[in-house]
């Protein structure tokens, strides 16, 4: 597959000027304030997984608006001691899962919590289970433009929340170590990432996989995959929405959350990715504003990224901060 975006210095070197509305920050702190004052304490179940060095529970804390999400837990069998906790976010169109799918965190000694996304699960994978009640206007298939009318009504201002709240979760939890929290996720997960790094105090590291949701204006007439292209024939149909959609889009850009990070972040990219663009993923990470950041460049890749690789890259990470 052929390069096809900036070269690597020209990557490294991409800053592009993104709009951000002015309202941005008040946006987001209207939005958390009302979540959290209708949440209410998360249920949490153990659960028979047949996994014999993995405690498995049931997660269903409260998302944006009090509306219940569902999580996975995952704790390394007989732990004593309040653990480092890894919250982890899924890529489009997946949901949580089985819990014996993803094994690795918890089985290097961390607390896991793998995020349902609401409305998903459908698509690949295993399945998940959480709703979104919500309704929208006019869309297309996908996600990308549900309530794109309105950034109040926009599907990913729920899903943001949703993942900021599961932060906010997993911190009342005895087992945690409220103090040692970071976050992750590829593709949609990565962007997910990138929002409650800016949205959630106190992280430790986020750590995004060849991040989606980020720099959508270059994004949209690079590619030619979903889910990019939804917005595209969206677009192509209701033809005099740009200005709109592109308003409503500035709210959930990971360039604008990647500005507003406080904790070291670790990116991964993959120089070949069709699907999200190696610029738009260095415009999210040359903005990234924690104390230190890093970037692993996989060249010959397309949107697997590194795949188990990066795993390792992250742990590695997570060592050399103390975060263990």
């Amino acid at each position: 597959m052929p390069r096809f975006d900036l070269s690597r210095d020209e990557l490294e070197r991409y800053r592009p000027d993104i709009r951000e509305p002015a309202d941005f920050d008040t946006f987001w702190a209207a939005t958390l304030d009302e979540s959290r004052r209708a949440g209410w304490d998360p249920r949490v179940t153990q659960v028979d997984s047949r996994l014999r060095a993995v405690s498995v529970f049931d997660v269903t804390f409260p998302g944006f608006t009090g509306d219940p999400v569902k999580a996975w837990l995952l704790l390394p069998a007989g732990a004593t001691e309040p653990l480092p906790a890894i919250v982890e976010f899924v890529g489009y169109g997946g949901g949580r899962g089985l819990p014996s799918e993803r094994l690795a965190w918890s089985a290097a000694g961390y607390a896991h919590l793998i995020m349902d996304t609401r409305g998903q699960g459908s698509t690949w994978g295993s399945g998940g289970q959480t709703p979104d009640p919500h309704g929208t206007g006019a869309a297309t298939n996908g996600y990308m433009t549900r309530g794109i009318d309105d950034p109040a009504d926009y599907y990913y201002r729920r899903v943001f929340t949703d993942a900021v709240r599961a932060v906010d979760a997993l911190r009342t939890l005895p087992q945690i170590d409220p103090d040692r929290i970071a976050v992750t996720g590829g593709s949609q997960g990565g962007g997910i990432a990138l929002a409650a790094g800016a949205l959630s105090e106190g992280l430790v590291a986020v750590m995004p996989d060849v991040p989606f949701l980020c720099h959508f204006s270059r994004a949209v007439g690079l590619t030619d995959r979903d889910p990019y292209q939804e917005l595209v024939r969206y677009l192509g149909v209701h033809r005099d929405a740009r200005e709109r959609t592109f308003r409503t889009l500035s709210y959930f850009d990971g360039v604008s959350m990647a500005r507003r990070a406080s904790a070291p972040g670790l990116f991964s990219v993959a120089l070949m990715d069709f699907t999200c663009p190696p610029s738009t993923v260095y415009a999210a990470f040359n903005n990234y504003a924690g104390p230190s950041k890093r970037i692993v460049a996989y060249e010959f890749n397309d949107h697997e990224g590194g795949g188990a690789h990066q795993w390792t890259q992250q742990a590695a990470f997570l060592a050399e901060l103390g975060i263990q």
